[in-house]
């Protein structure tokens, strides 16, 4: 078992804090985004999409999508438990979990593809001859700044992004919020919540993956 990987990338690191927080040590392969390894052909033929991260089990199969592969763990590993334990637990961390998806990491993957010059031809992920759309940029920092609004609210009520426990959410919203800092998009101020969640969840060993 692998995981190809990119320690530039927040879909990836995400994976590594699931591991890290589980305990679990597998090899990993670096692949280079910004410099298109994930276009070239010997990536291509694991992985058709041209995405990270990636893992390749033991009998060859391979699994991409980081919720996929954290899936895999959980079940695999279920000792400290982070995506749920009962049917409305799993119900609510999957509910925040694509919230966090759609609402912080796909705006701002927006504003890095199509603001960044290695990805002008790149806009979209594992993609070539795609064009970039300078409209896009003001569009995912609204979208963006709209979700921490949100999240603010949230944690204004619960402990962690999902309730009461550490959760798969939490690594996520954790990655998000440190991907947006790449652009300039730091906490604001009056999200005193979410800065008191930030500063918690970042103490914890597993965040240094």
């Amino acid at each position: 078992m692998k995981l190809y990987d990119c320690t530039q990338a927040p879909n990836a690191r995400r994976v590594r804090i699931f591991l890290a927080e589980k305990g679990i040590d597998i090899p990993t392969i670096e692949i280079d985004i910004a410099g298109g390894e994930n276009l070239l052909p010997a990536f291509l033929e694991k992985n058709p999409r041209g995405v990270l991260p990636l893992l390749e089990l033991d009998d060859g199969t391979y699994l991409d999508e980081s919720s996929a592969i954290c899936r895999y763990f959980e079940e695999t590993y279920p000792t400290v438990p982070l995506m749920g334990t009962d049917a409305k637990s799993k119900a609510l961390i999957e509910s925040c979990l694509r919230h966090i998806e759609f609402d912080a990491f796909l705006p701002l993957a927006d504003v890095l593809r199509n603001s960044v010059p290695h990805f002008k031809e790149r806009a979209i992920p594992g993609t070539q001859g795609v064009l970039a759309i300078e409209g896009l940029i003001e569009r995912g920092i609204k979208s963006y700044q709209r979700f921490l609004d949100r999240l603010n609210s949230r944690l204004e009520a619960h402990c962690y992004v999902a309730g009461d426990e550490f959760t798969i959410a939490d690594i996520t919203a954790l990655c998000a919020i440190d991907f947006a800092k790449w652009a300039r998009l730091e906490i604001p101020e009056q999200h005193e919540h979410i800065q008191r969640w930030y500063d918690e969840i970042s103490a914890r060993a597993s965040a240094q993956a």
